[in-house]
């Protein structure tokens, strides 16, 4: 009976090695993951070469560091936590890598959920209706506006729907003379530099006359597979990663 049951518990010795260092490895992956993508984003903040300067230049490009660095410095804690609390088996910290990772996943939840819940906002109605109601023109401060401009830039387009988004706007009552903003002008089609006057007064050679919202999902449209591919393996992983943390801390004595 005796050997039986330390060959048990032997085999349960094994096991709980095992977990550790699967965890262990599991989590180095996400560490380095992370490592990279804050060295990425503090590379693109401090770069003496100039780059920063054209990232500064494009709000949506500009947002896109900030969330990385938030990415990688949330997955550099992360990887550290869950290596620490591995190796050394601390109680402690596997209940932070597990608590951290839980809200992590309930935060994704959440989202998803929201997202059902509120995607009758997300049509094209509904955006050319706050396009009207609270779009500027040039105004940088404003943040509504400022959105807006990158999108335009970004995408080579104008408005929602088209440049006739911009009849009975905010815009219109503010710019009467400019039928649409500098933000729907093309800038590199042509030698040298386009005419703005020519575009905002309602040349349609001078302009993006494709609407933002046909321009974005046709651009995300080639990418919707692997963005769906690529959340169920970072949902999977963080199950397995949870799964992980909990079988390990309840087998430390």
């Amino acid at each position: 009976m005796g050997e039986v049951s330390a060959r048990g518990s032997a085999m349960e010795g094994d096991c709980l090695s095992c977990m550790k260092y699967l965890m262990f490895i599991f989590n180095f992956f996400i560490f380095l993951g992370g490592s990279f993508l804050l060295g990425v984003g503090v590379w693109v903040l401090v770069d003496p070469m100039g780059f920063r300067d054209i990232v500064a230049a494009n709000p949506l490009l500009f947002t896109g560091v900030y969330v990385i660095l938030a990415m990688g410095s949330m997955l550099f804690l992360l990887g550290f936590l869950g290596c620490c609390g591995a190796i050394r088996e601390n109680k402690c910290l596997l209940l932070f890598f597990f608590m951290l990772i839980l809200f992590i996943f309930l935060a994704e939840l959440a989202a998803a959920i929201l997202a059902f819940l509120f995607r009758e906002h997300l049509t094209r109605e509904y955006f050319s209706r706050e396009l009207k109601r609270h779009y500027q023109g040039h105004n940088n401060t404003d943040v509504f506006t400022s959105t807006w401009n990158a999108i335009m830039t970004t995408f080579d387009c104008c408005g929602v729907s088209g440049p006739e988004d911009f009849e009975e706007s905010l815009f219109r009552l503010l710019s009467p003379s400019k039928m649409v903003p500098e933000a729907c002008c093309q800038r590199n089609s042509y030698p040298g530099d386009v005419s703005v006057e020519q575009c905002v007064s309602g040349s349609m050679v001078f302009r993006h006359n494709k609407g933002c919202y046909s321009a974005v999902v046709d651009y995300f449209e080639t990418y919707i597979y692997t963005a769906g591919a690529l959340a169920i393996v970072v949902l999977t992983i963080e199950l397995f990663a949870m799964v992980f943390a909990m079988c390990l801390f309840r087998g430390i004595q």
